[in-house]
């Protein structure tokens, strides 16, 4: 069986908590992502920002990007897998919690990151419909 490591996007790039979603947005930009997990200074995922976040939660309702913090948008619950883990399971939890982009954790630790499109370029079509449909609903 596939496990998580084999797929996921080892070392991703991450955001403080007070980081502002300008920086945000650049380093999406930059690392051509669509949401970045926040760490503490541990590096513990606390919580993950998405590009629709910034839109829908600041700049639609009139906030400012550039003064704005990544923490005062982030969404809390951040569901996550072990790289050791099975890819089935992974995929279970993105269903389940309908996440398109899943932080890996080891020890506590962000260690990588499994998004849906790592999933369609390695698993067989008809598995990759199931999950985009269970994640889309």
């Amino acid at each position: 069986m596939t496990q998580v490591r084999e797929l996921m996007t080892p070392d991703p790039e991450h955001l403080s908590a007070d980081d502002t979603l300008v920086t945000a947005a650049q380093r999406m930009r930059d690392a051509d992502v669509g949401s970045l997990p926040i760490c503490d200074a541990d590096g513990r995922v606390t919580g993950i920002v998405t590009d629709r976040d910034i839109v829908v939660k600041c700049i639609a309702e009139g906030g400012d990007p550039s003064s704005a913090t990544v923490d005062s948008i982030a969404s809390e619950m951040v569901y996550t897998v072990g790289p050791d883990d099975q890819i089935e399971n992974a995929l279970s939890v993105m269903e389940d919690h309908q996440v398109r982009r899943l932080p890996i954790v080891e020890n506590g630790k962000l260690v990588g990151m499994l998004a849906q499109a790592d999933v369609a370029r390695t698993m067989s079509e008809p598995r990759v419909g199931e999950v985009v449909e269970e994640i889309s609903r």
